[in-house]
C-alpha cells in the first residue's frame, strides 16, 4: 500500500509514531520518509508564529493543545525552557488581560455567583469523570496585574499545563475553574468581549457560600482526596480560605505556600554558596502580602528546625509595604496575618533605602508587584553591606519585577546571589564573566508536590510538606550550577526535578502518617516513575512477535 499523508494532519502525527509497526501489518510505505516528515513537522513549528510577538505565540501554542494534546505536550516538554514563559509567566499574564479577545475554545469551567445551588450540575457537565486535581481562581489578583475577573482563567489553564509537562500528571485528570463573582476592573466592565458578569465584585456572604458549595461539590463528585489548588485570590481571601479549608479538604494556596517553598529553596542554595546558616540571615521584604507572609512563615519553620525559637526567628524578618516599615508605632492598620512580623521601630525610616541601611539585611526579597523599587542605590547599598548579598526580585510578570538581573549583578560587581520570578537572560559582566540568573519559579514546586499528594492519597497538606519540598529542590542544585550563579536547577531539567521531588514527598508523607493510599509502596521511586504520563501513543495494533524455531515448510517423506 502507498499512503499519501499531508504534514498538517493528525494522521501524520500518529503515523510517524507508528510507521514501523504499521508497516509490519500493512506493508505500508511512505512517499516521504517518516523521519523526514517528522522533521518537516517540527521545522514548520519552529518557523511558525510561536516565536513572534505576543499574542500570536500564546494563541498559536494553545491552538496546538486544542488540535492535538499529545503533540502540544511533546513540543512543550522538548523545549520547556523556551516555551514555559509562554504557557506560564510572564506571557500568560498578558494573555489574561486580553483573554476574551483571543478566546477560541473553552478549556475549563466557569462558575458564577448566579449558579449557587447548581454547582454540582455544572461539574457534571465536565466530560472527564476521573479528575484528581483542580486549580481554581476568582481572578481578583492575577499575578501583579490586579483584578482581571474571569479573564484570569488563563492562570488555572497554564498551571495545569505544567502539572502535566513538569510532573507527568495525566491531562484528563486536571480541571481548571474560574469563579465569577464580578470584577472591580472598570476597563473590563466596559469591554464588550468580557466573558464574565458585568457587575462589581460581590463581597457578601453569597461569595463565601459559593466557595463552600464549590468545595463540597468537588469532593462529592471526585472524592475526598481530590487536590484543590487555590490560585490568585485576593490577599484577605487567600489566607482566610487556607485557614478555613486546609483541615477539611486536600488543598493548598500556591501564592502563599508554593511561593514560600521556592523562595526558601533559593535561600538554602544561597546558604551553600555563602557558608552562612539560615539562622544568621536577616531578611527584609518589599511587600507584606500573601507571598511575603508565606515565605516568612516558612523561613521561620526552617530556622526552628535548627533549634531557634519561633520568637527569635521572627525577629530576623522585617517587612516594608506601601505604608512603610511594619513597626508597632505605625499609624496604618496591619492585617492580623502580619502581626507576627511587626517589630519595635529601629528609628527613622522614610524609604526602602533607609530600611536597608538601618536593618542591614543579608537578603532582600521583592514580592510587591510594584515594579522597579530595588533602585540602584538600594542595590549598591546591599553590595556595600554584604560580601554576597542575596537579592530576590520575585514579582511577576517581568515588568513588575523589583529590578533586572543586569542591574543586580552590575551594581554589586557580580557578587550578589540573584533570583527572579520571571525569566531573565544570562548577564555578561565587564570582566567577561557570564552569570546565569536563577528563576524562583513556583513550577519547581507545585507540580512535584501535586504528583506526590495525588499518588499517596494525602487528604490534608501540611506546611511541612512545602518545607520538605524546598529542601529537596535545594539539594538538586549541583556545585557546578551554583558556581555558574544559579540558585535553581536549569528549567530544561524540571521534569526530573519534579519527579525526584515527588519521590521525596511521597516518602515523607508515608513516614509522617499523612498518606491514605495503601498498601504502601515499598520502592517509592519506582512507584512514582511508573505513574508518570508521557506523550507516546498507546499502540492500537496487535503485538508483533516471532515464533523462533517454528518451520512453515511442510514435512516431506524422507527417502
Amino acid at each position: 500500500k502507498v499512503c499519501y499523508i499531508s504534514p498538517s494532519t493528525i494522521t501524520l502525527q500518529r503515523a510517524v509514531i507508528h510507521w514501523k509497526e504499521q508497516s509490519q501489518h500493512d506493508l505500508l510505505c511512505f512517499v516521504i520518509n517518516p523521519k523526514f516528515i517528522l522533521k518537516i513537522q517540527f521545522n514548520s513549528f519552529s518557523r511558525s508564529s510561536i516565536y513572534s510577538p505576543f499574542p500570536h505565540r500564546y494563541v498559536y501554542l494553545m491552538g496546538i493543545q486544542e488540535r492535538n494534546e499529545r503533540l502540544f505536550y511533546r513540543v512543550l516538554m522538548e523545549d520547556i525552557e523556551e516555551l514555559m514563559p509562554i504557557v506560564y509567566t510572564p506571557t500568560v499574564g498578558l494573555a489574561c488581560t486580553q483573554y476574551g479577545h483571543i478566546f477560541r475554545r473553552p478549556k475549563g469551567l466557569f462558575i458564577s455567583i448566579r449558579d449557587r445551588g447548581h454547582v454540582r450540575s455544572i461539574l457534571d457537565n465536565w466530560p472527564e469523570t476521573n479528575v484528581a486535581a483542580v486549580v481554581v481562581t476568582d481572578g481578583e489578583r492575577i499575578l501583579g496585574l490586579g483584578d482581571l475577573g474571569v479573564y484570569g482563567m488563563g492562570i488555572p489553564v497554564g498551571k495545569l499545563c505544567l502539572y502535566t509537562a513538569c510532573a507527568g500528571i495525566r491531562p484528563e485528570r486536571c480541571l481548571p475553574v474560574a469563579i465569577d463573582v464580578g470584577t472591580d476592573n472598570e476597563t473590563l466592565l466596559k469591554d464588550p468581549l468580557y466573558m464574565g458578569l458585568y457587575q462589581k465584585r460581590d463581597r457578601s456572604q453569597a461569595y463565601d457560600d459559593l466557595i463552600d458549595e464549590f468545595m463540597e461539590a468537588v469532593v462529592e463528585k471526585y472524592g475526598q482526596d481530590t487536590l484543590i489548588q487555590f490560585e490568585d485570590f485576593g490577599n484577605h481571601n487567600a489566607f482566610r480560605f487556607l485557614r478555613k479549608y486546609r483541615e477539611k479538604y486536600c488543598t493548598f494556596n500556591d501564592d502563599i505556600q508554593g511561593t514560600a517553598s521556592v523562595a526558601l529553596a533559593g535561600l538554602l542554595a544561597a546558604q551553600r554558596a555563602i557558608g552562612k546558616p539560615i539562622t544568621e540571615h536577616r531578611v527584609l521584604f518589599l511587600g507584606a502580602g500573601e507571598a511575603a507572609l508565606g515565605i516568612a512563615n516558612l523561613i521561620v519553620m526552617a530556622m526552628m528546625e535548627t533549634g531557634m525559637t519561633q520568637a527569635d526567628a521572627r525577629k530576623r524578618i522585617w517587612m516594608y509595604d506601601k505604608h512603610g516599615l511594619l513597626v508597632k508605632v505605625c499609624v496604618c492598620e496591619t492585617d492580623s496575618n502580619q502581626e507576627a512580623f511587626v517589630h519595635d521601630s529601629p528609628g527613622s525610616v522614610q524609604s526602602f533605602l533607609d530600611a536597608v541601611n538601618t536593618i542591614k539585611p543579608t537578603a532582600i526579597i521583592g514580592v510587591s508587584g510594584a515594579g522597579r523599587l530595588f533602585t540602584h542605590d538600594v542595590l549598591k547599598s546591599m553590595g556595600t553591606l554584604n560580601e554576597r548579598p542575596i537579592i530576590f526580585a520575585l514579582s511577576n510578570p517581568t515588568t513588575k519585577a523589583e529590578c533586572t538581573a543586569e542591574d543586580a549583578y552590575t551594581l554589586t560587581d557580580g557578587r550578589c546571589l540573584f533570583a527572579s520570578g520571571s525569566p531573565f537572560g544570562p548577564v555578561t559582566l565587564s570582566d567577561g564573566r557570564v552569570i546565569t540568573p536563577g528563576q524562583g519559579n513556583n513550577a519547581y514546586i507545585f507540580p512535584g508536590v501535586a504528583l506526590a499528594v495525588i499518588l499517596s492519597g494525602v487528604r490534608h497538606i501540611s506546611d511541612t510538606v512545602f518545607l520538605e519540598a524546598a529542601k529537596t529542590l535545594a539539594e538538586q542544585l549541583t556545585d557546578k550550577e551554583l558556581e555558574e550563579g544559579r540558585l535553581y536547577p536549569p528549567l530544561s531539567n524540571i521534569r526530573e526535578v519534579s519527579v525526584q521531588m515527588a519521590v521525596k514527598v511521597v516518602e515523607y508523607v508515608y513516614a509522617k502518617g499523612m498518606a491514605f493510599r495503601y498498601p504502601e509502596p515499598v520502592d517509592k521511586n519506582a512507584f512514582v516513575r511508573a505513574t508518570v504520563w508521557d506523550t507516546n501513543y498507546d499502540s492500537f495494533l496487535p503485538d508483533t512477535y516471532d515464533w523462533p524455531g517454528v518451520s512453515f515448510t511442510p514435512k516431506t517423506d524422507s527417502k
